[in-house]
């Protein structure tokens, strides 16, 4: 029982450091993207619109990409199945 509560624990540390690789991954492309003006110590609103596109199509991307995952799991879980019940039937 504490192998399991310790691999759940690692689990959820590994689900935590993708998390924040994916969001520093985020954060670096848009503000690269984004900011050009150093000059000023304000956000320009350029800046700011153009980061918030950034981040609402990666996130969409990211969405899309685990939706088409998922869809793609089924199918081979639904090929698997079909491929057994045909075995069975011989």
């Amino acid at each position: 029982m504490a192998s399991s509560l310790q691999q759940q624990q690692q689990m959820e540390i590994k689900q935590f450091k993708d998390f924040l690789s994916s969001y520093n991954q985020l954060t670096e492309r848009c503000f690269l993207d984004c900011v050009k003006d150093f000059t000023s110590r304000k956000v320009l609103d350029s800046e700011k619109s153009c980061s918030n596109r950034c981040m609402d199509k990666y996130l969409k991307m990211t969405q899309r990409i685990s939706q088409r995952f998922q869809e793609y799991q089924i199918q081979q879980n639904e090929g698997l199945i079909a491929a057994q019940q045909k075995s069975l039937l011989r």
